[in-house]
């Protein structure tokens, strides 16, 4: 059984989406040093990386990082590649996708090519999710939504719409995902945030696991 690590490595190279603050690493004791171990001082925004959004990260009273059930964060997951043409993920994909009963959906674009070669500049042309495409996922009862960037929403957006549609309706949103090296297909998704008390996001761990052939 093959596990998938799909979490991209955290460092002061990360790009990070305009405004948040950028990632800061200080190691403020060493071994090399000649100090008893070796600590640093983390500094980075809740939304830095591989992330998850919970509700509560646009919606006023609802759940927090550390409220989020575990049984919406690890279970069976769809990968869904879009071709490399696609820059907006539609309702028009979703309905091809067949996506009936399927309660976690992980979408993989050409935007994890980013990841693969290494990009540290943000890009703004990035693919992202429709309006319509999360209504569509809320109504067929999707609990948790990942995509392969720093954010699932349009850049520039008027509106956060696809942060409603999909947070209003108590659907977890995973994002920064590297989906480079993932066919599509079927895997147990194990998706670990930060237990961050009252959290409005924060980086995960996030894992494939192939399903065992029955």
């Amino acid at each position: 059984m093959k596990f998938y690590d799909i979490t991209v490595p955290f460092s002061t190279e990360l790009p990070v989406y305009p405004g948040d603050p950028a990632v800061q690493i200080t190691q403020v004791a060493s071994l090399a040093a000649g100090d008893i171990c070796t600590v640093s001082h983390l500094s980075f925004g809740s939304h830095t990386g591989t992330h998850v959004d919970p509700p509560a990260h646009f919606i006023a009273g609802k759940a927090t990082l550390d409220e989020l059930p575990l049984d919406v964060l690890i279970g069976p997951a769809r990968v869904v590649e879009v071709g490399n043409e696609i820059d907006v993920i539609d309702v028009a994909q979703i309905d091809e996708a067949n996506l009936a009963g399927v309660e976690r959906v992980l979408f993989k674009t050409r935007n994890s090519r980013l990841w693969q070669r290494g990009a540290h500049d943000f890009e703004r042309d990035f693919v992202y999710l429709e309006t319509d495409a999360a209504e569509r996922l809320v109504a067929l009862g999707v609990k948790l939504v990942g995509i392969d960037y720093l954010s699932i929403e349009k850049f520039n957006f008027d509106q956060p719409t696809t942060h409603y549609a999909l947070l209003g309706n108590d659907v977890v949103v995973v994002e920064g995902l590297n989906l480079a090296e993932i066919a599509a297909g079927d895997y147990e998704l194990i998706c670990l945030p930060m237990k961050i008390q009252n959290g409005d996001g924060g980086p995960a761990r996030v894992v494939l696991r192939e399903l065992q052939a029955t």
